[in-house]
This record gives structure tokens, sequence and C-alpha cells, in this order.
């Protein structure tokens, strides 16, 4: 059996919030980016916001598969790999059907009206028009196709779906295979790096892509299986801790060599010669080691410390506020790139503007009855308020019930 620690990974915790409320930010940002094809674009840009979205990039997005596959970890062993699947299906794939048929319209009807002063189509018009599609598997797993139909943000939830179904019937050997790993871990931990080489090759080979926030999509998949199988074993997280260090250094050192490709090709994500592709490489390659260390440096021995109340309400939150986040952005945005105002007014704008509409609707319109929250991927039990902190961490040092896999992103 895997060895691994019983104890609350609160760190991880920390940065699933960290990351999806970041998206806010980062998604807002994307409207004064010179380079980014966003749904809304202010007539000033600046290339700061390049600089600063690669910071991102690297490592948000990858993080948050991998904790996503340390969640499925506790529950395929606490459901088993059947019902862990039909619980995904159900969870992940209601948010995604009732995500993609009433809020992914409205960023695309606002492109339309914010690309042409002339477009005066109805949202009413344009919803069926949204929604006329056709199968189409040489996307795969994005199965469905139309003029303007998408899955927008919510490529994050076809993919989390996608991988979680290849993993429930491979889950058992993997976790064979993980002991024999963890093992050589903990005599060589610089074998941890060996993920960059795959990473490196599937950016290079594949290409970036940027739909889905600069990595390819069969990269997640590796830092979702990472998480289910290794992200909690002890003797893996000692070896993170031991390598951290060096391994922030190299990161960053590949980060900066990824410059002359970024900043000099037409499209370094797609095209094939030898600098796009090297600088492809460099940047999985500078991912997994961001990746690394910040697991690393981040778990340090702290003794048992219960989550605050409002990481435990951001923690239920974070998938709701995942779903909601781009439609209300964009609304935001487009309302503000109108002002007669420096670009960090309108900023400050749409990113206060939209935290608050979002936690409104989450409060007041999803988490207070069942069918809301059914529809945004909550669980069905009637929301209570959050438990005293004496009560979020027993004794024995476990979780409650309501955490762990709770939520997928």
């Amino acid at each position: 059996m895997t060895v691994e620690t019983p104890a609350r990974r609160g760190e991880l915790d920390a940065l699933r919030v960290f990351v999806v409320l970041g998206l806010v930010f980062f998604h807002s940002a994307l409207v004064f980016s010179p380079d980014d094809d966003y749904y809304v674009k202010n007539a000033d840009t600046t290339d700061a916001i390049t600089v600063l979205a690669g910071l991102g990039v690297i490592w948000a997005m990858p993080m948050l598969f991998l904790v996503a596959g340390l969640g499925s970890r506790y529950s395929i062993r606490r459901r088993g790999a059947a019902r862990f699947t039909r619980e995904r299906l159900l969870r992940l794939g209601v948010s995604l059907v009732f995500g993609t048929v009433v809020l992914c319209p409205l960023p695309q009807w606002l492109r339309l009206r914010a690309a042409d002063s002339g477009y005066h189509e109805s949202y009413g018009h344009f919803w069926p028009r949204f929604l006329t599609v056709r199968p189409d598997l040489g996307d795969f797993p994005f199965v469905l196709e139309g003029r303007y139909f998408e899955t927008g943000h919510l490529w994050f939830v076809v993919l989390l779906v996608t991988f979680s179904l290849l993993l429930a019937p491979v889950a058992r050997p993997l976790a064979g295979w993980g002991e024999r790993v963890s093992e050589s871990v903990a005599r060589r931990p610089a074998l941890l790096l060996l993920p960059a080489v795959p990473l490196a090759a599937i950016n290079a080979l594949l290409g970036m892509e940027e739909g889905f926030a600069g990595w390819n999509r069969w990269a997640y998949l590796l830092f979702f299986l990472f998480g289910h199988v290794f992200a909690d074993d002890v003797r893996v997280r000692a070896g993170l801790r031991r390598i951290s260090g060096p391994v922030a250094w190299t990161g960053g050192l590949l980060f900066a060599g990824t410059a002359p490709g970024f900043l000099t090709l037409d499209d370094p994500f797609t095209e094939w010669n030898a600098l796009a592709l090297v600088t492809r490489a460099v940047f999985g390659a500078a991912g997994w080691c961001w990746v690394v260390a910040i697991l690393g440096q981040l778990d340090r021995p702290r003794g048992p410390r219960p989550p605050s109340r409002a990481m435990v309400y951001l923690g239920i939150a974070a998938l709701p506020v995942y779903v909601l986040h781009q439609p209300v952005v964009v609304a935001f945005a487009y309302g503000v790139v109108g002002w007669s105002a420096p670009i960090v007014v309108k900023y400050g704008a749409i990113v206060a503007g939209s935290l608050a509409v979002i936690f409104v609707t989450y409060e007041y319109g999803v988490r207070r009855t069942r069918p809301t929250r059914f529809l945004l991927g909550m669980r069905a039990a009637p929301p209570r308020p959050p438990p005293p902190v004496s009560d979020v961490m027993p004794p024995s040092g476990r979780e409650p019930p309501h955490t762990r896999d709770d939520h997928a992103g």
C-alpha cells in the first residue's frame, strides 16, 4: 500500500482557491493584452500584460489539474472506480452542460457586438444559433462543432471529465506502479525531474494551444496523473522539498530562455522551425520545474492547523465560481472599455465588479437551493454555515467528510 500522510493538504486547498480567484484577475487583464484574441478588447493595450500572463500560464492551470488528480485519488479510494465514474459524470457533466448552454453564449454574443457597431441581433435570436452544432471527433475530447459554438472557459471541465474517465479503469495498476516509483524517488529525488521530458515533447511536437492557457491539452493529463499517483505520498513529498530550491532557479532560467522565441516568432505555439520547437520544449520543462518548486516550497512542517472559515467557504465555492466567472468578466469588460479612463482604472473596475457579482450570485443564487447547487456541481445537501474552527479538523488529523475530493475544480 502506498505510504501517505493522513493530514489535510491545506496548502493545496489554498493553491486551488488562489488559482480559481486568480482567473478573474487573469481574464480581466486579457482585455488589455495586445496579443490575445479575447472576447472584448480595450482600444489601448500594454505589453506588460503579456509578460505577467506568462508568469501565471506556466504553472496555474497545471497546478489546478494536479490538485484535481489528488482529489480523484481519495474519491476512488472511498467510492471505488464505478461510483467515482458515476459521480464525476453527474457533478462535472451537469455543470458542464448547464454552463455551456446557459453561460457560454453570452461572451460570444458580446464578442460580435464589440467587434461590429452595426451588429444588433438580439441575444434571443443569437442563442439558438450558438447551439447549432454538429459532431466532430477531430478535436477530441471536444466533440461538437458549430459556427459560434464553444465550451469557452469550460474546456477545463471537459478535460477533467475526460481524464477522470480515462483514469477510472487503470487506477489500481497505477497505484502499484506508483508504489515502486515512490521507493525509487526516496533514494534518488532527482527522478522527480523526469516528467519534464514528456511534457517538453508533447508541447514541442503537438503544439501549444492558446485556447487551453498555453499548454497542449494532453500535457495536462500528465499533471493530473502525477497528482493522482504521487502528490500525497510522503516519500515523494520529501523529495519535492529537497530539490525545490535548485529546481526553482532552474525553472526561472528556463522560463527566461523562452523569451527569444515568444518575442520574435509570429506563432511560437504552432510553427515548425527549430526555434519554435525549442521554445515549446523549454516552456514545457520550465512549467514542470515551477510546479515541482511550488509544491516543495509550500509543503513545510507546520503541525495540525485547521483551515479558516473563509478557506472552507472558498474551497466549497471553487467549482461554481469557476463556471460563473468568465461570462461575468466579459459582461463587465463590455461595459467598461468604452470609458474615458486609464487602463488601471478600467482594470480595477472589471475585477472588483466581477468579483462582487460572482460571489453575490454564488451566495444567493446558487448555494442556498438544491436545484442550483446541483446545476453548478455542488453537493445536494442543504448549505450550513461554516463550522467552528475546532470542528473543521478532527483531532485525528483527518479531514471532515466534505473535503479532499469534494471539488474537482
